[in-house]
């Protein structure tokens, strides 16, 4: 056994997921309170006096009280190394959650418990299914009206195709909420209503069969509800089966209020024995396992200027496997060379803390001056391989971009092409021109609004948008095609890539396949590599 596998065993790498204002990030934030990451737990609504939640850094976060990127939050609970993956939930951003869920190796879903299976969910849901990743469902805000429990894990099975086993059960929501009934244990879990922002509170449990004591703390009404919601999940639910939980077909389900503390640490301690140690990732040259392999590694994000006073652009690198010291040498992959990782940190949102040793499912930022980009391999030195790619999301809407300030041309350029190399955007120049034409993709419109504000507020470079019709990108896979003698329709449009690589724009869907007929042997896809 290598020194560092009890040390990998203990990871626990997830992402958390939902859609806009399930309270993913308040959920977020009590996981780190218990783990006594901070004191005291902030609030992630769009006010000036508020304290904002600690994965919630940037600016335009804190302005509108949405998470617009992924933010890494490490901390330690019950003898877990605990790596926190928290996803922006609105839809315009879930490029960034797609990419970050390919870093984790499960994931949590909350849901709203009054607005059940969202559009989001069912979005982000979609790409757990594909990477065959675990899915824990947490059921949020039950201090609310909620809508009908059984109904709720309905559309969770119907909607998303995964059968529910649920791990604890509501009595009761809004100002009924009396607490859960904990199905292992057989027994009811009361809270008193903590302080929003810390962990202290008073829980009691009363065994089902201290029936005396039950009726005087929930009510006669509460306990025949509770009874007969029991007999009926005890036969229609499925039952728990931690091998198809690992192999993401089924789901147990946790019920509770993140703002209220209710169920918290109960999801959070069940959850961490049921998900796995960090897991197996696929290479060219096979499955690389995380213990039984030196280091090696892979980047799944870049973000520029963490650090206002720095200037500066960190990568964050998923750890596959091995082992991670300090001032070791690593080869990075597509860059073809050997070198040492700059300064490599553990990023606790925008605080950070430079980091002797790091393991196998780890996460961790590292000093980049423009060398790499998202998809990107490091191993050790004698080892040549790469993990699979990450695929580029294909842009949906597209604008020109007009600097108002030429003499900020130098600024405007090294913005742009940083926020580009992000991945949040994508951008292309004209056929046959230079930079002096840029065309901006964007998964999401609200993106337009993040580039425009970071780049005033980052670069100091004003810019105007100028919204344009194309709505469908095609790369083309012709190594060899003649861009100029290619036969396009009157609503195609001929651009490149940084990288030199021809690109089709198109306004209308049915132009693609009227290009590929006029042009025998021309391979286009929805898919560029990164």
């Amino acid at each position: 056994m290598k020194s560092y596998e009890h040390e990998i065993n203990r990871r626990r790498t997830f992402a958390i997921i939902s859609h806009p204002d399930a309270g993913k990030t308040t959920l977020t934030e009590k996981f780190l309170l218990y783990g006594g990451a901070i004191n005291l737990a902030g609030s992630v609504k769009g006010k000036a006096t508020a304290r904002h939640a600690v994965s919630d850094w940037m600016e335009i976060e804190k302005e509108r009280g949405i998470s617009v990127t992924s933010s890494v939050l490490q901390f330690e609970y019950d003898n877990f190394c605990i790596n926190i993956l928290d996803t922006p939930g609105h839809q315009d951003f879930s490029e960034d959650t797609y990419r970050t869920l390919m870093a984790a190796d499960s994931a949590v879903m909350v849901i709203d418990a009054s607005k059940g299976v969202e559009a989001q969910t069912r979005k982000l849901f979609k790409v757990c299914v594909m990477r065959k990743i675990p899915i824990f469902t947490f059921i949020n805000k039950m201090d609310r009206d909620a809508n009908d429990t059984f109904e709720l894990l309905d559309e969770i099975e119907k909607e998303l195709g995964i059968a529910t086993c649920p791990v604890n059960w509501p009595i009761g929501s809004g100002k009924r909420f009396k607490g859960v009934y904990d199905r292992e244990r057989k027994c009811v879990i009361t809270y008193s209503d903590t302080e929003k922002g810390t962990k202290e509170g008073e829980s009691v449990e009363i065994p089902v069969s201290d029936e005396e004591k039950l009726l005087s703390v929930i009510g006669e009404e509460a306990a025949d509800t509770l009874k007969d919601e029991i007999e009926l999940l005890d036969g229609a639910s499925a039952e728990f089966d931690l091998e198809l939980v690992r192999a993401g077909d089924l789901t147990p389900v946790f019920f509770g209020s993140a703002l209220t503390n209710f169920g918290v640490e109960f999801f959070l301690q069940h959850f961490l024995k049921m998900t796995t140690t960090p897991l197996p990732r696929k290479a060219d040259i096979g499955v690389i396992p995380p213990a039984e392999h030196d280091f090696s590694a892979f980047v799944f994000k870049i973000q520029a200027n963490m650090n206002k006073a720095h200037r500066d652009r960190i990568a964050f690198m998923r750890i596959c496997s091995g082992k991670y010291e300090a001032s070791m040498e690593v080869r990075h992959v597509q860059g073809g060379k050997v070198m040492r990782l700059s300064q490599p940190q553990q990023i606790m949102a925008s605080e950070r803390k430079v980091l002797e040793e790091a393991y196998a499912g780890d996460i961790i930022g590292v000093f980049d001056p423009g060398q790499f980009s998202i998809g990107d391999t490091l191993c050790m030195p004698k080892e040549q391989f790469c993990y699979e790619g990450i695929p580029t999301f294909a842009p949906e809407h597209f604008a020109r971009v007009r600097q108002m300030d030429t003499m900020k041309r130098k600024q405007f350029v090294k913005g742009i092409t940083q926020i580009a190399q992000e991945g949040a955007i994508q951008i292309f120049q004209e056929f046959n021109t230079g930079m002096e034409e840029i065309i901006v993709g964007v998964v999401g419109v609200l993106q337009f609004d993040v580039l425009k504000y970071r780049l005033e507020n980052e670069y100091n470079v004003e810019i105007k948008l100028e919204n344009l019709p194309y709505e469908h990108i095609r790369w083309i896979e012709n190594k060899d095609i003649d861009l100029d003698k290619l036969t396009g329709t009157s609503d195609m449009k001929k651009i490149k890539d940084l990288k030199g690589n021809p690109l089709l724009l198109f306004i209308n869907a049915w132009s693609v396949g009227m290009t590929l007929d006029r042009n025998k042997g021309l391979e286009l896809s929805e898919f560029g590599r990164n």
